[in-house]
């Protein structure tokens, strides 16, 4: 009998603890909810007040206007509208698109051999030419559209799509070279050398090694230069005469007051819906690299 009390005990003593740390692994999880719920309810209206404006435009594009060819009931007639309008929005979405990959294709591969140089070699002027290259974002945006649509007149590139993402791809590359530059400085040397150790070249261990290690760096610059260039509207604006040659931003607001005037809003909203899409859907698959690009060396040192 003694045996078993002892026995009994140790399981009492034993199940006692076990069961007060489940009460307190509850009353903290509860306590931990409490405090977290400000902030949710926080967070959550302030997605709701970003998110009502695009909501609104989605929902009236495809409601009845008056003075559209959408006049009654809900449907498509508004994209109707803007798919009929002049070249038609397949020709101005594959302008736009022609624009914005040839500026994000040209921003990535010179910021990234410029973050390069800029992070690992040393030369005369570095720093001047580095200030030099930022300097670009002091100048007012419009002040130098008008000299480079001179100089695009004298190289053969006047009223060109390429022009156009030429021009672009000068007003990213400040600020890609920039961040990619912090991005390669956050990579820390010793990779170099390894790799130099293990036999690979300076361009193979920058392929193998550091191209890996800056991945969401460029993922963010490629993001930027890609949506800068999709809803820029002033560029093609001074640059492009054509109709046929026009970007999509540019031919929604020349759809918005096509007739005497009069504002067209459901072809509007039809597309600024059809111009948010393919930024959303970008920015939603590249949500993780983006945020990772942003801290890129945030911690060096």
């Amino acid at each position: 009998m003694a045996v078993d009390s002892r026995s009994t005990s140790t399981v009492a003593t034993e199940e006692a603890p076990a069961s007060k740390g489940v009460t307190r692994s509850r009353g903290m999880s509860f306590y931990g909810v409490a405090l977290r719920m400000p902030y949710w309810v926080f967070t959550g209206a302030l997605a709701l007040i970003f998110l009502a404006p695009l909501l609104w435009t989605a929902v009236a594009s495809f409601s009845p206007h008056a003075g559209t060819n959408q006049t009654d009931g809900w449907g498509f007639g508004n994209y109707e509208t803007l798919t009929n309008y002049q070249a038609g929005v397949w020709r101005y979405l594959a302008n736009s698109a022609f624009v914005s990959l040839l500026c994000t294709a040209l921003t990535l591969v010179i910021s990234f051999f410029g973050g390069y140089a800029f992070a690992r070699f040393r030369f005369p002027g570095k720093n001047a030419l580095f200030l030099l290259t930022l300097a670009i974002l002091m100048v007012p945006y419009a002040t130098l559209l008008i000299p480079l649509y001179v100089l695009l007149n004298e190289v053969g590139l006047e009223n060109s799509l390429v022009g156009v993402a030429l021009v672009l791809t000068m007003f990213q590359l400040p600020f890609s070279t920039f961040l990619m530059r912090i991005s390669f400085e956050a990579v820390p040397r010793e990779l170099d050398e390894a790799a130099t150790v293990d036999g690979c070249s300076s361009f193979g261990a920058l392929w193998r090694v550091l191209l890996p290690a800056v991945k969401p760096g460029l993922v963010t610059v490629g993001l930027f230069a890609f949506l800068a260039a999709w809803n820029d509207f002033f560029a093609p604006l001074i640059l492009i005469n054509d109709t046929e040659k026009m970007t999509l931003p540019l031919a929604v607001s020349n759809l918005r007051g096509q007739v005497q005037g009069v504002v067209d809003y459901g072809a509007t909203e039809a597309g600024v819906v059809v111009l948010a899409l393919p930024c959303m859907v970008l920015f939603l698959l590249l949500q993780r690299h983006y945020v990772r690009g942003f801290m890129s060396g945030a911690l060096k040192g």
